[in-house]
């Protein structure tokens, strides 16, 4: 019998694959019809099984399941041709503040530091609080995409979808961090060299 937390990581992985092709340089070009049908035949193609197990099981075996916030920010990419120019800057507010969550997680975890925030994950009220305040302060601001993947990710830890019980699994993976980061690096040197041309003129 196929778990709760089996849909979520099949459908992650299967949105991640997905969303990688419609990246690709010539597909991007194809008209937003085509986009739509090119993602829906590889998600099937990824779910059908294959000697037993759907083929994005063994992606996920080696990638392991997705956090909440990366299966936001999948179809959120997935369902760009239909998106308003206002759901990719409330992309962009929530990818810095993936970044932000991540160079505060990730070096002070990896021993940076003698305290571990990762352990806030374990049913510390106040860090889940905090994330509460931070969903409602963006649902009240308008930060629509904010609010839904911190409102959805406690929703899941709180009825212990994923494997884990820890609540940053569902709101960060190393995979979304790298891309909000590098993301974010990529937006600044395009600002530097647009501002840096303005200045040269």
């Amino acid at each position: 019998m196929m778990h709760l937390t089996d849909l979520t990581g099949l459908a992650g992985i299967a949105s991640l694959i997905a969303t990688s092709v419609l990246q690709l340089p010539r597909v991007k070009r194809l008209a937003k019809h085509y986009l739509a049908m090119l993602a829906a035949a590889v998600l099937i193609v990824l779910l059908i099984p294959f000697n037993g197990l759907p083929l994005a099981a063994y992606v996920r075996g080696i990638v392991g399941d997705l956090s909440i916030t990366t299966i936001v920010l999948l179809w959120t990419a997935l369902l760009q041709p239909c998106c308003a120019a206002t759901e990719l800057e409330h992309r962009d507010r929530l990818l810095i503040l993936v970044a932000a969550a991540a160079l505060f997680l990730y070096p002070m975890t990896l021993g940076m530091s003698l305290y571990d925030p990762y352990r806030m994950g374990y049913s510390d009220t106040v860090f889940v609080a905090v994330v509460l305040v931070i969903a409602s302060a963006a649902w009240l601001l308008r930060h629509s995409l904010i609010a839904t993947s911190l409102a959805l990710a406690t929703l899941a830890w709180s009825l212990g979808w994923y494997e884990s019980t820890n609540l940053w699994d569902y709101l960060l993976d190393p995979l979304v961090a790298i891309y909000a980061l590098g993301t974010l690096l990529k937006l600044g040197i395009n600002k530097y060299r647009v501002f840096g041309a303005k200045s040269n003129r």
